[in-house]
Formats: structure tokens, C-alpha cells, sequence
């Protein structure tokens, strides 16, 4: 007997087995197993009445509140298709988005309904706005008779990339393939039913790297957060006996920092997972002084969020603590949902040898990597060349088969024919107890082509000279790999963490 992979399957069965423990808290408001369950019938109810028909599109665009927790339920529920959208970007971005997938239904916070508003009346596929989601479920009926899901490879989500290098792209996710992400991240980083997950990392970004399913796969509970705040993220903590929580790791960072400055250090056990860029062996130090387990990932949107994991040896535990780091800083292995399907190749797509030192492209292939790119045949058959999806990612594979991202291929810094790891210099620069965080680009350079760049941001009430860094960085590195210019101030983001480079690069191009 085999039935079709689906993430509804987890939220039905623990409605079923969990009935009236705490789903989902949302500021004063708790809702249990049942409750969340009903409401995701009403929300697909609804949906359905208003016109929406199988692989429509269904946008949101909402903080990290139930609105945005239950559309990852309800929206499949009724047959339809989630776009999730980040609420970050511009109106004229959101357009592109919404006119791009097609999106039939827009469901938006009322505090952010006026980030889009300017556009809505170019949106002419848009039937139905509105910031009003709970007289949305109030048409709803409960249960609703939803139709037998036929082919686990059906899409459930598109998910758009930063766009950093032109217009972005749409990752499709698939029933199948969220399904099986979702048990990935239960057993890698052991959710069960007495789990409390805080909602840190945007739900927008890789449908929240399928944490929404795994929590809800094993009963636990899950906390919103309209804001990152951490003050706001310890209080919960505490009060709601937090046991895990994502983020990119300038939230690690700027968490273990307020810790750090206010005595704080969870006895509990509190397990924090990074990815979306390298953590430094600094920041995980720092993570580690406050009494969380950090766990390191590595994947992209194309991949649901992580694919590899720094996978721990107990061993390793009797390390000392900069060992431990620099272990712990590697992208890893494989999850195991994803099997072996993990190489580092060179650009005949022949792998690298084992020796930590040679760069080659991370590509991936198996149950967490996606359908394609929505409505773009081309990128979709540039990315799968060769039967495996090509990351652009450089790194190095170890001799015991753990992959070290060095790069993306777009920021070497390729100085007098030598290529230069931006992350290697960051990661020194990070050492330095002033820094609170860092990018290295390339400037130009008569002599050299090109050298590296750092832009700094300092910790608050900290200082130093960019002659200072630049001296740290040469009693640690080779001469020619150190920045030759500094400057200091705010590093522009992303709204997952990650440093736009692309924007610092023009900044440097501007001179």
C-alpha cells in the first residue's frame, strides 16, 4: 500500500493524537491541536468560495503571526498553490512578484497591507484582497471536504530567491518534497512532542526552512513573533520554555551579544540552528557562552532551506573550544533525508579531491532539492545541467567528507591570478573583538586587477582603525589575502540576514 506524501497528513494526524495541547501561541492568544486544525479547514473553506481552484496562487504577505503559520496548511488544503512574500521588499518588487506567479488571492496583515497598496490596481489577476483574515475564516465551513491529494509531486509553494543578480526567481516546492524536508529537520535536530519552537526566522523565507511541518509533525508547540527583538527573545524563552530556534547568524550574533551584555545564559538547553551564510568560529563561540547548542546548516531556497548539516561527533566534544569552532563552522554533510547526494567538482564536473584545500562547485541532488524555477524553462535547465543542481557555491571537501563553503562564485576576489576566499578573511576579521560584523568585496586595483575590500560594522561602544584590522588580519593570514582598504558603518541585508554584497560592490563601483 503506498499513499501520496503530503505535510496536510501532519497536521490531521496530530489534531487527531493531540487534540488539546498548545499549537500555536501568538501574543496573549493560544490556540490548541484542535483549534489550529479547525481553522485551516475554515481558511480552505473560504478560499474555495471565493473562487480559488485548484493550482491557483494564493500570496501572503505577513510578520511571523498565525495568519502566517496556518496559510502553510490551509492554502494546499484547498488544492492552491502559497507564495509566500517577503515583507521587506518595495511595492514595485511585490508587484513583479504578484504579476509573475499569477496570484489570484492576496492575503496581507493589516499593518502591512499598505506596503503593496500603491500597486494593487496593476494586479488584475488579484480577485480577492484582503486584511481582514479572521472574518476570512468566518466563511469557512468545518470540515472541509477537501479532494484526495493524487500526486505528491504537485506544487505546493513557489518561494523567490533576494533577486541579487537580476529579477528572482520562483523555486517550486512540491507535497513530496516538503514532507520529507520536514522529517529531515525532526531527526536532524530531534523535535518531539514536548518541543517549543520560537518562529525567529521568517516564515516567507523557504516556507521557514519546513519548520512549520516538522513542528507540527511531532505536536509541538509553535511561538510567533511579529518582530525580532532580543529582549523580546529572551522573555520568551524563558516564559515559554523555548527549546529551538533558526536564524541566520547575525540574529545568533546580535542575540548572544545582549546575553553577553546582560549576564545571561540559558541552563535549560537551548538549540539554535544557523545557515543562510557561514557562521564565524567567533559567533559560534558566542552562541556557545550562552548556553545554546548550535547546530550549522547549509542549503539555499532551491534546496527548501538546509541540505547539509554539520553532523557532531560526540568526540569532538572534548575539544577545545577554538577546535570545536572551527569544526563546527564547516557546511558538513548531507541530512539524511538526502542520502549521499552531496559533491564538490571542478567545472568538467569531476570531484575535487580530498584534501580541504581544493575549490570546487557544491552541487545536490535528491528528495530536498526543487521542482524548477516557475515559468523559467531556461534557468531551470541551466541549474540541473548534468542531472545534479548547481549551487554556485565554491568549497573545499575534507578528508572525512564534510564540504567547507569558501565562497559564492561571484565574490572571489581574484588579486594578481590568485583567488582569495572572502569568507577566509572574514572569518579572521570577526576575530577581532571590535567587530560585530563583516564583508569582504573586491576593489580595483592598477597593480593587482583586483584586492580585497573590507566593510565593517563594530560592535556598539567599541573601536578601531582600519589600520588596526588590516594589521590583525597579516598576523593571521598571507599578506596578499588581507584587506588593502577598510571602511566602516551599517552593512546593507537581506530580510533573511544575509549581507547584500551585490549592493557593495555597486557602492565600490560608484567611486
Amino acid at each position: 500500500m503506498q499513499s501520496p506524501l503530503t505535510p496536510l497528513d501532519f497536521l490531521a494526524r496530530s489534531a487527531h493524537v493531540y487534540p488539546n495541547r498548545i499549537a500555536a501561541v501568538d501574543g496573549d492568544r493560544r490556540i490548541t491541536y484542535a483549534e489550529f486544525n479547525e481553522r485551516v479547514h475554515r481558511l480552505a473553506s473560504a478560499l474555495r468560495r471565493h473562487g480559488v481552484a485548484p493550482g491557483d496562487r494564493v500570496a501572503v504577505l505577513a510578520p511571523n503571526t498565525i495568519l502566517a503559520l496556518e496559510v502553510h496548511f490551509g492554502v494546499m488544503l484547498a488544492g492552491a498553490v502559497l507564495a509566500m512574500l517577503n515583507t521587506r521588499l518595495q511595492a514595485r518588487e511585490l508587484e513583479w512578484i504578484l504579476q509573475h506567479c499569477g496570484a489570484k488571492v492576496l492575503l496581507a496583515d493589516p499593518q502591512l497591507l499598505p506596503l503593496v497598496a500603491p500597486v494593487l490596481e496593476n494586479l488584475r489577476d488579484l480577485s480577492l484582497v484582503t486584511d481582514d483574515y479572521e472574518a476570512l475564516l468566518a466563511q469557512g465551513e468545518y470540515p472541509f471536504a477537501a479532494p484526495l491529494l493524487e500526486d505528491e509531486n504537485e506544487m505546493i509553494a513557489i518561494n523567490y530567491t533576494s533577486g541579487t543578480t537580476g529579477f528572482p526567481k520562483g523555486v517550486m516546492y512540491t507535497h513530496r518534497g516538503g514532507y520529507i524536508n520536514a522529517l529531515g529537520e525532526v531527526i536532524e535536530h530531534g523535535l518531539t512532542v514536548n518541543s517549543v519552537y520560537l518562529w525567529t526566522l521568517p516564515l516567507f523565507h523557504c516556507n521557514g526552512w519546513c519548520f512549520p511541518w516538522a513542528v507540527t509533525a511531532v505536536g509541538a508547540r509553535h511561538v510567533c513573533l511579529r518582530q525580532v527583538d532580543s529582549a523580546r527573545v529572551v522573555e520568551l524563552i524563558r516564559s515559554e520554555g523555548v527549546t529551538h530556534l533558526c536564524g541566520a547568524p547575525v540574529v545568533v550574533a546580535t542575540l548572544a551579544q545582549y546575553c553577553a551584555a546582560n549576564g545571561i545564559r540559558f541552563e535549560r538547553g537551548l538549540k539554535m540552528v544557523t545557515a543562510g551564510a557561514p557562521p564565524s568560529p567567533a559567533v559560534i563561540r558566542a552562541a556557545e557562552e550562552m548556553g545554546a547548542d548550535l547546530a550549522h546548516a547549509y542549503g539555499l531556497t532551491e534546496t527548501y532551506g538546509p541540505h547539509t548539516v554539520c553532523a557532531w561527533h560526540p568526540e569532538w566534544n572534548s575539544l577545545p573550544v577554538a577546535d570545536r569552532a572551527q569544526i563546527k563552522a564547516r557546511q558538513g554533510v548531507p541530512y539524511v533525508i538526502a542520502g549521499t547526494d552531496l559533491r564538490v567538482v571542478d567545472t568538467h564536473m569531476n570531484d575535487v579531491p580530498r584534501d580541504g584545500m581544493t575549490m570546487g562547485e557544491v552541487i545536490m541532488r535528491g528528495n530536498n532539492v526543487m521542482l524548477g524555477y516557475y515559468r523559467n524553462p531556461e534557468a531551470t535547465a541551466k541549474a540541473f545541467e548534468g542531472g545534479w543542481f548547481h549551487s554556485g557555491d565554491l568549497a573545499v571537501m575534507h578528508g572525512d567528507g564534510y564540504i567547507e563553503v569558501r565562497d559564492r562564485a561571484k565574490d572571489i576576489v581574484i588579486s594578481g591570478g590568485e583567488n582569495i576566499s572572502s569568507i577566509e578573511v572574514e572569518k579572521v576579521l570577526a576575530e577581532h573583538p571590535a567587530v560585530m560584523e563583516v564583508a569582504i568585496v573586491a576593489a580595483p586595483d592598477e597593480k593587482w586587477g583586483e584586492v580585497p575590500k573590507a566593510y565593517v560594522g563594530l560592535k556598539p561602544g567599541q573601536s578601531a582603525t582600519g589600520e588596526e584590522l588590516m594589521e590583525f588580519c597579516r598576523a593571521r593570514l598571507a599578506h596578499f589575502k588581507c584587506p588593502k582598504y577598510v571602511e566602516f558603518g551599517p552593512l546593507p541585508r537581506t530580510a533573511t540576514g544575509k549581507i547584500r554584497k551585490n549592493e557593495l560592490r555597486a557602492r565600490q563601483a560608484a567611486k
